[in-house]
C-alpha cells in the first residue's frame, strides 16, 4: 500500500503542475494576441522609413548628417542582446545567448566587444563571460516607445563620440507562435541599400533635404530599436506559448501512465487480500 500512496502523490503533483502550466499558456496566449498585433501593424512602418532614410542618408556628407553613416575601421564593437526577464519559454533566451557567444568568438574575433543587455536572463549568464557596460531589463517593466528611446539615445551617443566603431542588435523575430527567427541586425552606422539597381527617390523636399534627413535618422533609429524590442516581446509570449502547451501534454501523458500503473498495482494487491483470505479459510477448514 505504501507503493499506492506514492504513485497517488505523484498524480497529485502532475495534476496541480498541469494546472499552472494550462494557465500560463492562456495567459501567454492573450498577451501573444496583442503583442503579435502591435508588431505587424508597426513592421510596414518601420521597414519604409529604414529604406527611406538608408537611401538618403548616403546622399549626405559628414558634415550634414553622416555621422551616423560614416564607416569606421571596426576596432571596437557593442552587442545588444536582447532576450527576456522570465523563462520557461523554451530555447528562447539559450538561442540569443549562442548566437551572442558566436558573433563575438566568430565574426568580431580579435575585435573588442563590449555588451548592452536587454533582458534579466541574457545578463545572468553572459556577464559570467563578457563585459557588459549596462543591463537595461527595466524596458519590460513599461515597454513603450519612450522608454525605448532612452536606450537608443544612449547608443547613438556612443556611436557618435566613437566609443564604439559598430553597434549591433541581436534579437528574436515573430515569425508565428512556434517559430522564432534569431536576427542580427545592423543598427550603427545605418546601412546604405544594397542593390545594384539605381533608385529612383522621387521626391519633394521642404524646406530642404539635409533639415528632413537630419530630424528623421534619430527617429528613425529609435523605431529600429522599439521594433526590435518588439518582436522579441511577441516571440517570447509565443514561445512560452508553446512551451507551455508541450508541457501540459507531457503532464498529461505521464499523468494517464501513472493512473494505468496505479490501478494495476491496485489491483494486484486486492487479488492478494482475496488469495490470503481464501487460504486462510481453507486452512480453517481443514
Amino acid at each position: 500500500m505504501a507503493n499506492l500512496k506514492e504513485i497517488r502523490n505523484r498524480i497529485s503533483s502532475i495534476k496541480s503542475t498541469m494546472q499552472i502550466t494550462s494557465a500560463m499558456k492562456m495567459v501567454s496566449a492573450a498577451k501573444l494576441k496583442k503583442a503579435q498585433d502591435a508588431i505587424t501593424a508597426m513592421r510596414p512602418y518601420s521597414s519604409k522609413l529604414t529604406e527611406l532614410l538608408q537611401s538618403l542618408s548616403a546622399t549626405l556628407d559628414s558634415d550634414a548628417g553622416g555621422a551616423y553613416s560614416t564607416e569606421r575601421e571596426v576596432k571596437k564593437v557593442l552587442l545588444v542582446a536582447v532576450t527576456s526577464n522570465r523563462g520557461l519559454c523554451g530555447g528562447f533566451n539559450s538561442s540569443i545567448i549562442k548566437e551572442t557567444v558566436k558573433t563575438i568568438n566568430g565574426k568580431y574575433n580579435g575585435v573588442a566587444a563590449d555588451l548592452l543587455t536587454i533582458g534579466k536572463k541574457g545578463n545572468d549568464i553572459l556577464s559570467k563571460e563578457y563585459n557588459i557596460i549596462e543591463n537595461r531589463n527595466d524596458v519590460f517593466d513599461e515597454l513603450t516607445f519612450d522608454n525605448v528611446a532612452l536606450v537608443a539615445e544612449q547608443l547613438m551617443n556612443l556611436y557618435v563620440d566613437g566609443s564604439y566603431d559598430k553597434i549591433e542588435i541581436i534579437y528574436n523575430r515573430f515569425k508565428n507562435a512556434a517559430t522564432q527567427i534569431v536576427q542580427v541586425e545592423q543598427f550603427l552606422p545605418i546601412k546604405p541599400i544594397e542593390s545594384d539597381e539605381s533608385v529612383n527617390l522621387d521626391y519633394i523636399f521642404e524646406p530642404s533635404k539635409e533639415e528632413i534627413v537630419l530630424e528623421l535618422i534619430p527617429k528613425s533609429l529609435k523605431t529600429q530599436l522599439y521594433k526590435a524590442i518588439r518582436d522579441s516581446f511577441a516571440a517570447e509570449h509565443g514561445a512560452r506559448m508553446t512551451a507551455m502547451h508541450k508541457a501540459t501534454d507531457n503532464a498529461t501523458e505521464l499523468r494517464d501512465e501513472l493512473l494505468l500503473t496505479y490501478n494495476k498495482a491496485r489491483q494486484a494487491a486486492i487479488t492478494n487480500e482475496i488469495l490470503e483470505i481464501v487460504g486462510g479459510a481453507e486452512a480453517l477448514n481443514n
